[in-house]
């Protein structure tokens, strides 16, 4: 059995393993919670320390605690955010929908460390105590809503990092496929003629559009609940503290933090959660339909689309010898569905705020910042094992171009629809082109084998 020592809260003593920092709430939180395999995100876990030591420091120049005890809350709260306490943060997503085991366990940890670094003994209530000092003029009840805040904020940003990565492939791609005729499809039907670079510069679009959506959330998740405390009076805070810290998280990270306008709405709502999923949901939205249009124009290679290669990374199958998957864009789809389901998750999660606070933060924790984590590396793979090698089979293009029916659309407006129809039906029932049937005809004129060049239907600027 480990040596434990007793750490004690309102309701009573509770032996606690005696090489770890966190006291008698963390300890009772642990052994209630014990339902799945799920921690609190790292991310959510370094913007927590970082609040509990941006009020050290406020509440140090303000007077409200000891400099000597300060210094050593910060500096607890600096090696947390540097990852050196992971351990000692156990406790289940599915808890308190509050988070004020978290928070607790945050306090604790922290203080153990600070009492560990002014008297040697580790954990414990003095000097620094959990709630009298490093959890001042704080509240669970803002304090996990600005964590859950800042940690999606900044989680994002490195999302749309890794898009605008693959933006930037897409569009290098767009430009080297800009000479590269062949069919459009509607319908998953034959249609007039575009190129390469004009499908692929329009994935390009669609992700840098999913960017624009993402980083429209910004400013919600810009605002603090700090301040508010239990319900967004500000009960037991000085008026000047949560701005003091607010600014030092503001410039921690170089984001433009502050207050919320309304501290009873940033408690008790969170629309910001639920408005950045909607935006991550369209962005899978779009990601699933690149993937699935990448599956297609690859499939084959020689009975399918064929239209572009990917590289090869794996074999594909474990009794058709030389067969390959393009498992990246698998991997991709797979992810988006996931995401997809959160989004669900956290509309439902959002709904769940009765009258003065919501009741499924750990929830939304967990299920945000592990899909933002998900996708971004995704992405990233993806970009890297596949984008960057994609090659348009450039033969195979112009050939289904030239054996397409769907040409026949230019000379709709000089033989007319009609005619243009009967001459498309005449040439696939009998397997013949669109030139040999006009030949037969006797309707190929020079201007009508100059309209059938692929090359004047592409647009006025052939723009990928």
């Amino acid at each position: 059995m480990p040596e434990t020592r007793l750490e004690s809260d309102s309701m009573g003593k509770i032996p606690v393993e005696a090489s770890r920092y966190w006291g008698a709430q963390t300890e009772r939180a642990r052994l209630n919670f014990q339902v799945s395999p799920y921690r609190a995100p790292q991310p959510f876990l370094r913007a927590l320390c970082a609040v509990k030591g941006a009020y050290a420091q406020a509440n140090q120049e303000l007077g409200v605690l000891d400099h000597r005890l300060s210094l050593a809350v910060l500096q607890a709260a600096r090696e947390a955010q540097e990852g050196n306490f992971d351990e000692e943060f156990p406790l289940d997503v599915f808890q308190t929908g509050s988070g004020t085991s978290w928070n607790m366990n945050a306090n604790e940890v922290l203080a153990g460390r600070a009492n560990e670094i002014l008297t040697g003994k580790r954990g414990g209530k003095a000097p620094v105590h959990p709630n009298d000092h490093v959890n001042a003029g704080q509240s669970s009840n803002d304090v996990i809503p600005t964590v859950l805040n800042i940690s999606c904020r900044l989680e994002t940003e490195r999302l749309c990092q890794a898009l605008e990565g693959l933006a930037v492939a897409f569009e290098t791609k767009a430009h080297e496929f800009s000479t590269v005729i062949k069919l459009g499809r509607t319908h998953l039907q034959d249609a007039v003629p575009m190129t390469l670079g004009q499908e692929v510069g329009a994935w390009a679009r669609q992700v840098r559009l999913a960017v624009e959506r993402l980083r429209g959330v910004y400013p919600r998740l810009e605002e603090l609940a700090l301040g508010g405390t239990a319900l967004g009076t500000g009960l037991n805070a000085p008026a000047t503290l949560a701005p003091r810290a607010i600014a030092q998280l503001a410039r921690l990270y170089g984001v433009p933090f502050r207050q919320a306008e309304n501290l009873f709405e940033a408690i008790s709502a969170r629309d910001a959660q639920v408005e950045l999923m909607g935006a991550l949901n369209s962005t899978v939205v779009s990601l699933m339909k690149i993937g699935n249009d990448l599956r297609l124009l690859s499939s084959g290679p020689r009975t399918g689309f064929g239209e572009v290669l990917l590289p090869s990374l794996q074999p594909g199958s474990s009794i058709m010898p030389g067969k390959v998957n393009p498992v990246m864009l698998e991997v991709l789809i797979q992810a988006c569905a996931h995401v997809m389901g959160v989004a669900v998750t956290a509309t439902i999660a959002g709904q769940n705020s009765p009258l003065q606070l919501n009741i499924m933060m750990p929830l939304l924790a967990h299920e945000i910042l592990s899909s933002l984590d998900l996708l971004t590396r995704t992405v990233e793979a993806v970009n890297d094992r596949c984008i960057q090698g994609l090659v348009a089979n450039r033969q195979h293009c112009e050939e289904q171009v030239e054996r397409s029916l769907a040409l026949v659309t230019a000379l709709a407006p000089v033989i007319g629809y009609d005619k243009a129809a009967q001459v498309s039906k005449t040439a696939l029932a009998s397997g013949k082109t669109l030139r040999e049937v006009l030949r037969d005809d006797g309707l190929l004129t020079s201007d009508v084998e100059a309209l059938l060049d692929p090359r004047t239907m592409l647009g006025p600027e052939n723009q990928s």
